[in-house]
């Protein structure tokens, strides 16, 4: 089963498809990840990248689209889950495109919904280990020891696009470039919308219904 897993910023994103690829295998595509590994790694896109995320705006559709391209084509038939992307309607129409070059199908999109309220402070609270990318939220999931991660004892900290400035300047841009993706997938289907309140358990009981995954 290959997915199209999206919603607002702090929706719960991540957190549902380490769910998912735990429980069914699937590889997860996340371009903040992958975006973040090449900042780490100091490449040409990551440097390029560092500059759109630092400042909270989404990086160019021509950088994300060749980064995501380069994940789908080295799959070799392992099912996956898309992770935030695409984000807007464009992206979703090069994505299409790309897909359908490699003989690949996205077999359901599935719409995370989360009050705009609720997003503010989980991403304001939000915090990620520098190392290993583990994330953590000062009340509902601290690490064991204060600004050190419990899996591999790098240090927890908050991402510059996680400051409330940045967050807002997110959620508008989220407003006006990634909401409209629920039309489109709504007339492409097959799509699903999930509510994203709740814990994380609840959330993904909920995922496993519209996906009617068993176990």
């Amino acid at each position: 089963m290959n997915l199209v897993l999206f919603g607002p910023p702090g929706a719960g994103k991540g957190t549902q498809s380490a769910f998912l690829t735990e429980r069914m295998r699937m590889k997860h595509i996340s371009t903040g990840d992958l975006f973040r590994a090449a900042i780490k790694n100091q490449t040409k896109l990551g440097k390029e990248a560092k500059e759109f995320l630092d400042r909270g705006a989404l990086v160019p559709d021509s950088l994300t689209i060749a980064l995501v391209e380069d994940v789908l084509q080295n799959l070799r038939g392992q099912s996956f889950i898309l992770d935030g992307f695409p984000r807007n309607v464009a992206q979703a129409g090069a994505l299409e495109k790309v897909l359908g070059n490699l003989g690949i199908k996205i077999d359901k999109t599935v719409f995370l919904e989360v009050p705009v309220n609720l997003l503010l402070g989980r991403l304001t609270g939000r915090r990620v280990c520098k190392n290993c990318g583990a994330t953590y939220h000062i009340e509902t999931k601290p690490p064991h020891k204060e600004g050190i991660c419990d899996l591999c004892g790098g240090p927890v900290l908050q991402r510059p696009d996680d400051k409330e400035d940045v967050i807002r300047t997110r959620l508008e841009a989220y407003e006006t470039s990634t909401r409209p993706l629920k039309e489109y997938y709504k007339l492409k289907g097959p799509f699903v919308e999930v509510d994203g309140r709740g814990t994380s358990e609840d959330v993904f009981e909920k995922l496993k219904g519209v996906l009617h995954v068993k176990h």
